[in-house]
């Protein structure tokens, strides 16, 4: 029943009616200011013409009533709606000072540090658990379709080539280009303080056949191709399409994963290759202009002084990373959860995943192949 606020202290009840809200809350403390003192503890209530009610008026009716009495409201106004009977209790609660929060004494900055290392370290932990386990989950996959060619995605797995692959050359050649430019340039700076210019051409192949090739290519596809499966995998987990395709009956991991996966493992390769030979014939250009070595001459030396198990090493790494960047960015978008900017981290983590983990593994295999003398 909403009105004016009302209260009647007579013999036996005190009868409270009308709306105890904001809006009336100086005509009200007026009110129960004049009353405070004169309700019984024992008189009756009666809330039945209570009308609207919000904590202002909640607060006033708990400094009339009392704390002790709004414990009794079951009891005592049985009729009140049970919304406006909890409010009544919350307000009566923390009036009283049950519901102060006490702060904790703030840890010193040592601690707070150590505190933040350690739940660094336990997310680090967490991540490659769940890598680890997606991994797992794709080779299960890999292996329950390999034999069997009516699964393959075939074109979905055309489609990702294209995208991460054929598109991708033009980038990768001329950054592999440039790049190699740049080592003969700084190398045949260097080596002619020694008369030996001449294994500049040894520096810039050595350099992009095991290592510059595959890592520039891997790390370009990190932030290129790994942010795309996260963005594309994470945005049909926002529109609940993967929820859909679970629905009927379908694998997300065969249907999104493993196309993605396998077109990687073929793209990755290739665009090895095609780096290295951009960045040999980029050093092939500074010796020629500047270093008077000749495209004969230059052929002559790589043929003579560079082993083809260089050229394997840089091979053999690049369907290792091309598994993990894939995996890295499959797994981070389904775990997006639902919004654009869960989209976004999502997409940042993998690119920063992806980049560390293949230079991570490219510098282990360095040492590791170094120490074997491969």
């Amino acid at each position: 029943m909403s009105g004016p606020p009302s209260i009647e202290n007579q013999a036996s009840t005190l009868c409270i009616g009308g709306d105890w809200t904001l809006v009336h809350y100086s005509e009200l403390r007026g009110r129960v200011a004049g009353l405070r003192g004169s309700v019984a503890p024992d008189q009756a209530v009666d809330l039945d013409a209570l009308g609207s009610l919000d904590t202002a008026g909640a607060a006033l009716l708990v400094e009339l009533l009392g704390s002790e009495r709004m414990a009794e409201l079951d009891r005592l106004a049985p009729g009140l709606p049970a919304e406006r009977r909890a409010l009544l209790q919350a307000v009566a609660t923390a009036m009283s000072g049950g519901s102060e929060v006490k702060h904790p004494p703030r840890p010193s900055t040592l601690v707070e540090l150590l505190a933040r290392i350690g739940a660094a370290m336990q997310g680090v932990w967490e991540q490659s658990v769940e890598l680890l386990g997606f991994i797992g989950l794709t080779l299960a996959g890999m292996l329950a379709i390999i034999l069997r060619p009516r699964r393959w995605r075939i074109t979905s797995l055309v489609a990702h080539l294209e995208q991460s692959g054929l598109d991708a050359v033009p980038i990768v050649a001329l950054l592999t280009f440039l790049v190699g430019a740049v080592v003969a340039f700084l190398g045949a700076t260097i080596l002619a303080e020694f008369g030996a210019t001449q294994f500049t051409v040894d520096l810039v192949a050595f350099s992009f056949l095991r290592e510059f090739g595959v890592l520039l290519t891997a790390i370009l596809m990190a932030g290129r191709t790994a942010s795309a499966f996260t963005a594309q995998i994470g945005s049909m987990k926002a529109n609940e399409e993967i929820d859909a395709i679970r629905t009927l009956g379908l694998s997300p991991v065969e249907l999104l994963v493993l196309p993605r996966v396998f077109a990687l493992l073929l793209a990755l390769p290739m665009l090895t290759f095609i780096a290295m030979l951009s960045g040999i014939v980029g050093g092939a250009v500074v010796c020629v202009l500047a270093l008077d070595i000749s495209p004969t001459m230059y052929m002559s030396l790589l043929q003579q002084n560079i082993d083809v198990r260089h050229f394997w090493v840089g091979m053999g790494k690049a369907p290792v990373f091309a598994f993990l960047i894939a995996v890295i960015g499959c797994l981070e978008g389904f775990k997006v959860t639902g919004s654009a900017q869960s989209v976004g981290e999502r997409t940042t983590s993998s690119v920063v995943q992806s980049i560390f983990v293949v230079i991570l593994l490219d510098a282990v295999a360095a040492l590791f192949l170094m120490e074997v003398g491969i």
